[in-house]
Formats: structure tokens, sequence, C-alpha cells
């Protein structure tokens, strides 16, 4: 999907004028940004294409991360899946099954206290998107049919 496309779907939940308005830019701006740019100049580089530009000059995902954080959610990038080897998906199947048991061995040894530290809150967080990460690169190679080539990732300290 387009970044215009997304800013479509946007503007039918609400208004181009009330974005128009609240944002403090021209009604016929907000309706460039949801058209496709083309050679002729129709179109606008809109905001989702600029943040795009600048995550990508910098190579930091902290916008994402931020944009994330105020939705309520939390960005866990998925893994490239081009990586090392895997013969067969059962290895791959006990690394997942290994993460999740390391990450109930945070929340256990946590809550021993029947407190959760803002550092052990920390740790937990790790290992839970380590493990939906690798997950992720599982599901996406089950979807490829490709269990050859699913990404790895380091030992877990179990």
């Amino acid at each position: 999907m387009e970044s215009h496309d997304v800013l479509k779907r946007a503007l039918r939940k609400t208004t181009p004028k009330a974005v128009a308005a609240d944002l403090g830019v021209s009604l016929s701006l907000v309706y460039k940004w949801a058209e496709k740019p083309s050679d002729d100049g129709s179109g606008s580089r809109n905001p989702l294409d600029r943040l795009l530009q600048i995550i990508d000059l910098s190579g930091d995902n902290g916008i994402v991360e931020w944009l994330c954080l105020r939705q309520g959610g939390h960005f866990v990038k998925d893994p490239d899946v081009s990586g090392h080897q895997i013969d067969h998906v059962l290895p791959a199947t006990q690394e997942i099954i290994g993460q999740f048991s390391n990450l109930l061995n945070h929340i256990s040894a946590a809550a021993n206290d029947h407190s959760v530290s803002k550092e052990e809150a920390s740790e937990i967080r790790q290992c839970w998107d380590k493990l939906k990460s690798y997950s992720e690169g599982f599901v996406r190679c089950c979807e490829n049919g490709d269990f050859k080539t699913m990404s790895q990732v380091p030992p877990t300290n179990r």
C-alpha cells in the first residue's frame, strides 16, 4: 500500500476539511496528499513520505517507535528472512519454545517479590520483542514455504 492510499483511507474516517483546519494547511494540499504523485506534478509529497525520508536518512527508527507508543503499541522490526540456513522447521520451532521459556523465566523472576522494577520490565520487553521478531520471521518463512532461508537469532540465555 502506498502512502497516498493510507492517507486516503484515513481521510474517510474524518474530513479533509477538518484535517486542513487542525493542521493549518490548505484543503487543496490535503487532497493532494491523498493523490498518487505523478510526473505532471499532481499529488504532493505527503507527511508520511517525508517522515519515511527522515527515517531513511537518519537510519533511526525513533520516529516509528514514538508513533507506535503514542498509539498504544510498540514497534518491533520484522527480521530479514533471507539469512542463515535452517535445514528443517523443527530447530526453528524449538528456538521459539526456548525464547518463550526464557520470557516466562524473566516474568517469573521479576514477579517473585510481587513487584516488577523498571529494569525487570525492560528485560521482559526485550525478551518479548525478540520472541515476536523471531516468530514473525518463522511465520513469514512458513507463508513462503521456505524453511532453508529462515533467519536465525543468536542463542538465548536460558
